[in-house]
C-alpha cells in the first residue's frame, strides 16, 4: 500500500550542504524560485501540479519561502533548453532555483527530472530524475522535495511519509463513530483502515511502517490490536482480563509497550510480538501509563501519579530499572502522552495547567522544558521522521471538530494538515524511502 517503484538517476552533487541557522527561536526562510516544470508532451496539467505539491512541501517546512511566478524572467522551456541565466534570478533575491520537466515514457509511465541551483554562486547543487507510473506522481514529487530539503539544509526530509490517524465520522460526543485512516503527510490520498463499526483510539504506526497498534472497543471491551497494513487484517495483542491501552512499538518494531489496568491501577508491560512473551516493567501500585521507547530502545518514558495526584513524566531502563522523574513544572501541572524524538534528544508531551493545554518538549534529563503550542485542547504529539516537527491534535472549542496541526520546534511555524472530517491521534511514519532502501 505504501510502496511504489521508480528509478532515480543522479546528475550532479558538487557542493556541501548549506546549514540553516536557528537563533532566538526564529527561522529566516530562504527565498526559492520554483518554476513550473516543462511539459513538452502535454501530460494533463502535471508541469504545474508538480510545482504546487513541491512548493507546498518546501514552504510547510518553514525553511523556504516561494517567490511569486509573476516575477520570473525565464520560462520552463527556456530553462530546459538553455539552462538558467543567473542575472535573471539574482535581482529577485532568490537563494535557490528549481526547475525541471516531465515527459511521457510509455503507457502510464513518466519521468520527472529537476535541477537545484545555488543562485548566489550560480552552481548546480543537485540534479535527479525519477521514473515511475503516472499515478504515483505525487509521491515522486514528495521524494523530490525531500531531496531538495536535504541538499539545502543538511537534514533528512519528511515529505515521503504517511500519517495514521483516527477520523471522527460523526462529530458526536455522546455516541462517537470513529475509524482508523491513513493518508499522505499533507492530507492527500486518505484511505480507511477500519470500517467504523468499533470505536478506535490511539493509533500508532510501527517504525518499519508495516503495522499499526491501536485501541478498539469490541463488545464494549477495550483491547489493543495490531493491524498488518498490507493485508488490513487485525489481531488482538494477547488476552488480558482487564483493560489494555496506550500501545507503542519498540524502535525495531519487534515489541509493543503498553499499559494494563487491574484492581484500579495500571502498570507498564512489554510484549514480544513474535513469541507473545509478556514482561511486567512496573508494579500495580499507582497509575503508570503512556509508555514510549527511546529511539535506541534502551529507555522508556512513561506517565505516573506515584509522586502525588498530578501525573508526571518518568524515565526508566527498558527492563524497568532505574526509574527517575524528569518533569517538575509549577504546582498543578499535569503531564500526559510523552513521545520520544527519533533523534533521541527531546521528549514531546501534552501538559495541562488549570484549564489550558500545551504541547511541549523536554530533554531526557529533565532540563530545558519549552512549551511550543497551546489551546483549549491540544494533545497527542507525534514526531516527524527527522525530529524537527511535531504533529498534534487541536480543538478550538467544545463546538469545533478536532484537527491535526503541525509545528516546528521554534513554535512559530504552525500549519493545519487538511482532513475531510474531524481527526485525532495522528501517528507520523518514518521516511518511506529510507525503509525501502533497508528492505
Amino acid at each position: 500500500m505504501i510502496r511504489c517503484c521508480f528509478a532515480v538517476l543522479l546528475f550532479t552533487f558538487n557542493l556541501h550542504a548549506l546549514k540553516i541557522e536557528i537563533t532566538k527561536g526564529e527561522v529566516n526562510p530562504d527565498p526559492i524560485a520554483v518554476v513550473d516544470f516543462y511539459n513538452p508532451d502535454g501530460i494533463d496539467n502535471l508541469g504545474e501540479d508538480i510545482v504546487k505539491v513541491l512548493t507546498n512541501d518546501l514552504e510547510a517546512s518553514g525553511l523556504f519561502t516561494a517567490i511569486g511566478k509573476s516575477a520570473f524572467l525565464q520560462t520552463a522551456e527556456s530553462l530546459s533548453q538553455s539552462g538558467p541565466n543567473m542575472s535573471n534570478w539574482r535581482p529577485l533575491k532568490a537563494r535557490f532555483l528549481v526547475y525541471g520537466e516531465v515527459k511521457q515514457l510509455s503507457s502510464g509511465k513518466i519521468t520527472i527530472s529537476f535541477r537545484l541551483f545555488d543562485v548566489l554562486t550560480g552552481q548546480q547543487m543537485l540534479g535527479l530524475s525519477y521514473n515511475g507510473e503516472q499515478k504515483n506522481w505525487r509521491r515522486m514529487t514528495h521524494i523530490m522535495a525531500d531531496s531538495i530539503y536535504g541538499r539545502a539544509t543538511g537534514e533528512t526530509g519528511v515529505f515521503d511519509s504517511k500519517i495514521v490517524f483516527v477520523e471522527d465520522m460523526n462529530n458526536n460526543r455522546k455516541n462517537p463513530k470513529k475509524r482508523l485512516m491513513i493518508m499522505d503527510w499533507d492530507g492527500f490520498n486518505p484511505q480507511p483502515l477500519t470500517d467504523g463499526e468499533n470505536l478506535v483510539l490511539t493509533s500508532r504506526i510501527s517504525p518499519d511502517a508495516k503495522k499499526v497498534a491501536y485501541l478498539a472497543y469490541v463488545n464494549d471491551k477495550p483491547r489493543v490490536y495490531i493491524m498488518d497494513l498490507k493485508s488490513k487484517s487485525s489481531k488482538e495483542l494477547g488476552h488480558f482480563p482487564g483493560m489494555t491501552y496506550a500501545p507503542r512499538f519498540s524502535p525495531d518494531s519487534s515489541k509493543v509497550v503498553l499499559s494494563y489496568e487491574k484492581d484500579g491501577a495500571s502498570a507498564v508491560y512489554v510484549m514480544d510480538l513474535a513469541s507473545g512473551k509478556l514482561n511486567q516493567l512496573t508494579e500495580h501500585r499507582s497509575i503508570d501509563t503512556s509508555p514510549c521507547f527511546s529511539s535506541d530502545g534502551k529507555k522508556i518514558v512513561f506517565v505516573s501519579d506515584r509522586d502525588g495526584p498530578k501525573p508526571q513524566l518518568f524515565i526508566m531502563d527498558a527492563d524497568g530499572g532505574n526509574v527517575k522523574r524528569i518533569s517538575f513544572g509549577k504546582s498543578g501541572s499535569r503531564y500526559f502522552q510523552p513521545a520520544w524524538s527519533p533523534r533521541g534528544d527531546l521528549i514531546a508531551f501534552t501538559k495541562q495547567v488549570e484549564g489550558t493545554f500545551y504541547i511541549g518538549v523536554i530533554s531526557p534529563d529533565g532540563t530545558g522544558e519549552r512549551l511550543i503550542a497551546q489551546g483549549y485542547m491540544v494533545e497527542s504529539p507525534t514526531w516527524s521522521p527527522n525530529g524537527r516537527y511535531i504533529m498534534y491534535s487541536r480543538e478550538g472549542s467544545i463546538r469545533d471538530k478536532s484537527q491535526i496541526d503541525m509545528i516546528d520546534l521554534t513554535g512559530r511555524n504552525r500549519r493545519r494538515i487538511p482532513t475531510q472530517k474531524g481527526a485525532t491521534d495522528g501517528s507520523w511514519s518514518p521516511l518511506l524511502t529510507s525503509i525501502m532502501s533497508n528492505d
